[in-house]
């Protein structure tokens, strides 16, 4: 087994590790209180190719692998969650979903633009009452000559109000239940299509997550993704691809907080030494980099997975499941390091804290990832 990265893995580390200091720190705490969209940080992501690593360079993407993708996710999000997952969306599901599974035209129209940063795209799967339970679709989208009529509400939806393009998932035959969801791309501008008011949140607060409302939204059939009856499949399997990305946010969520404890523990000083010569404080740094360490090997073994053809849907869910209670504990252990400092926003841990929760909630529950694991095994 070979753990080296290649030269070109190591330059798009270092260039979003240099780009999330330059650019994500500053005002990132400021952000986060007003709850401001990082439109200045997200347009120049854009510009260095960090929205469309993986699509293809016919339709202006970066053609990297997922190894690339998963480290410069992880640099981003020791910064800044709230980008993080705008990048984790644009890449992991709209980018990757259109060229992995759009035809020609669609790939020309809408993803040559996402992969730029010129547009940007959001995905739309939950509502009201299906979140985990993705077969419950209340939207519907009806089949009428040349197009479709689609109506119905989703639900906590990232770049709800910053996107262009929306992938929409749909119900257009109910009798067909999983087997007659479609999923089509809906552009912002388009009448009966509206957004409802941004979600006040715990964490990743610049990250800007609405509900979006669809009443009699016409949507031509060139638009619909794959064949009829493709949409539950594009939506599970893009969602696999997507928890690796999600995964590579919890664990930089981890070392962000777990640096910043470290830093930390080696100027506070208590009883006449610097706190990391306690064993208290010692012990809490060794579990927090062990953790972290098997997160990052179970992150990149997902990516790897899913670059040579393996099974990311398992490695995928391990590694979301993993990486997300690690980062919970990490940023929890961060915030106790810190002591009372560690509530104090200007010290960044406590933002993290906030912001490690969500992992282990979007892009599928801790939970489902559970059932995802335990069915691929009992049933080898």
């Amino acid at each position: 087994m070979d753990f080296k990265l290649t030269e070109e893995h190591i330059m798009i580390r270092d260039a979003a590790r240099d780009f999330a200091k330059s650019e994500l720190l500053p005002g990132v705490i400021e952000r986060d209180e007003k709850q401001e969209f990082p439109a200045t940080q997200v347009k120049k992501m854009g510009e260095l190719g960090f929205l469309g690593m993986m699509a293809s360079p016919e339709f202006n993407g970066g053609g990297m692998d997922t190894v690339a993708y998963v480290l410069a996710m992880e640099e981003i999000s020791k910064i800044d969650a709230s980008a993080s997952v705008v990048m984790s969306v644009n890449n992991s599901l709209v980018c990757w979903g259109l060229d992995t599974y759009g035809n020609q035209a669609q790939k020309e129209k809408y993803l040559t633009k996402l992969t730029t940063g010129e547009k940007l795209g959001a995905f739309c799967l939950s509502e009201p009452e299906a979140g985990s339970d993705a077969t419950s679709q209340k939207t519907t989208a009806i089949e009428n000559g040349d197009h479709y009529i689609l109506n119905g509400t989703k639900n906590w939806i990232t770049n709800g109000n910053s996107a262009d393009y929306y992938l929409i998932i749909a119900q257009t035959d109910r009798e067909k239940r999983h087997k007659g969801i479609n999923a089509f791309i809906v552009e912002k501008e388009w009448e009966g299509f509206d957004i409802g008011v941004k979600e006040n949140k715990l964490g990743i607060r610049g990250s800007d997550t609405h509900s979006l409302h669809f009443t009699d939204v016409k949507v031509p059939k060139e638009n619909r993704i794959g064949e009829d009856g493709f949409g539950f499949k594009f939506a599970m399997k893009t969602l696999a691809g997507g928890r690796i990305g999600i995964a590579a946010q919890a664990l930089g969520i981890a070392a962000g907080a777990y640096e910043l404890a470290l830093e930390y523990s080696k100027v506070r000083k208590a009883f006449g030494t610097e706190i990391s010569n306690h064993q208290a404080i010692a012990f809490k740094l060794a579990d927090m980099h062990t953790s972290i360490e098997a997160a990052r090997h179970l992150v990149m073994k997902a990516a790897w997975d899913k670059d040579t053809g393996g099974n990311f849907d398992l490695s995928g869910a391990m590694a979301k499941l993993y990486a997300s209670k690690v980062a919970m504990d990490v940023a929890v252990e961060a915030v106790q390091v810190h002591g009372g400092n560690g509530y104090v926003k200007e010290y960044h841990v406590e933002r993290l804290m906030r912001d490690a929760k969500i992992t282990e909630i979007y892009e599928g529950t801790s939970e489902i990832q559970k059932i995802v694991i335990s069915r691929s095994i009992l049933n080898k």
